[in-house]
């Protein structure tokens, strides 16, 4: 296991804003009475930037930010099993560009819904508990990771419905994962976190003809050979507590746990010795009463800022790419008490959406300096 280097003390943000863009709430929807746990822009496809889509009770539905702060509803798409709770979701694509949105959550399915004609196209069945976590390959947008309650993780390809890989085993994680991600340019690589405090870095490149395989299959999605892999080529404990987010910042690491913060770090692999190394802790960013699980951070499309709500209805807007990092903004209002599960930042980062445990969803944009 990856222990923290003694060395350079890592360099902690200020919490005075630096107001280097100011923000004002545009529009607040009340989109029901059952929390909202995920908000998602649609990054994979240019025509649709400003399309985002939320997950709350059983439903799934699909939004477009227009100017003067307005909010289209575009589609709502209702799930059989009034039950379902959906947790998360992403956007992916077919290999034809049909925009899809996979969603999943308490009852473990994943549904896929082709928001071309508001249908299902698959669900993917394989989970043995909850979905925690979707995340899409924005450089192959037709596979997607999944994190679950069941301790693993699983990549999919959406277009042909196959599991391909699961992520879980002998060096696997030991309770709920909670968060996944793609490495924005090392196709291999995913870095996953959860519930046992660990941050674990997985590497699909002995496994890459199976991906390969999975988009030219032909028989049931059942025969297809799924590979387990066992071993992380890194494991981290930078936190001591459940790691409920990470995100790849290159080829570094932002993850968060219950603690007030987010942490910036660098994983040092030793090539000789998977699994071992060093982790080199370079940021911190304070996230004052953000000490629940399950709130999620986001970034704009070029990570130059995260935006992270708290437990009492504010958002901190970080700039992540400056050393000491640059507290952008810190947006509160008078009628936003209720936690923020997760918050959406646009393509460019005018725009930030959060959705809220009390079912509302809010609307930021930055205002424009004269």
């Amino acid at each position: 296991m990856a222990k923290i280097t003694l060395g350079c003390e890592p360099v902690v943000g200020s919490l005075t804003p630096s107001k280097k863009r100011d923000y004002r709430v545009t529009n607040r929807l009340q989109e029901g009475k059952r929390p909202i746990y995920a908000v998602a822009f649609n990054f994979i496809d240019s025509r649709y930037f400003n399309v985002f889509a939320t997950v709350g009770g059983n439903r799934v539905t699909v939004y477009q930010c227009l100017e003067g702060g307005v909010i289209a509803v575009l589609q709502s798409y209702i799930d059989e099993d009034k039950d379902e709770s959906f947790y998360t979701l992403s956007w992916a694509c077919s290999i034809d560009g049909i925009p899809f949105l996979v969603a999943g959550g308490i009852n473990g399915i994943i549904r896929i819904i082709d928001a071309g004609n508001e249908k299902i196209h698959k669900s993917f069945v394989g989970h043995g508990d909850s979905i925690n976590e979707i995340r899409t390959q924005a450089l192959k947008p037709s596979l997607v990771v999944s994190a679950s309650k069941d301790e693993s993780v699983r990549l999919w390809n959406v277009h042909t419905g196959i599991c391909i890989l699961i992520f879980a085993g002998a060096g696997g994680h030991r309770n709920e994962v909670l968060s996944v991600d793609f490495h924005p340019s090392d196709i291999y690589r995913i870095a996953s976190c959860g519930m046992d405090n660990t941050v674990k870095i997985w590497s699909m490149k002995e496994f890459w003809t199976y991906v390969e395989k999975s988009f030219t299959w032909t028989d049931l999605p059942s025969k297809f050979p799924t590979k387990y892999v066992q071993f992380p080529v890194f494991i981290a404990s930078v936190h001591s507590n459940y790691v409920d987010c990470n995100r790849w910042l290159g080829d570094f690491i932002l993850s968060k746990s219950v603690d007030n913060e987010i942490v910036l770090w660098e994983p040092k692999t030793k090539e000789q010795s998977p699994g071992e190394g060093s982790v080199d802790i370079l940021q911190k960013y304070p996230v004052p009463e953000c000490d629940i699980w399950f709130i999620k951070f986001s970034c704009d499309f070029h990570y130059n800022a995260a935006a992270i709500g708290n437990r009492e209805g504010k958002i901190y807007v970080w700039e992540l790419q400056s050393s000491p990092p640059v507290l952008i903004a810190r947006l509160s209002h008078i009628q936003s008490k209720s936690p923020i599960r997760q918050t959406a930042m646009s393509f460019d980062g005018s725009t930030i959406l959060s959705c809220c445990e009390d079912g509302t969803i809010w609307r930021w944009d930055a205002v424009a300096t004269p």
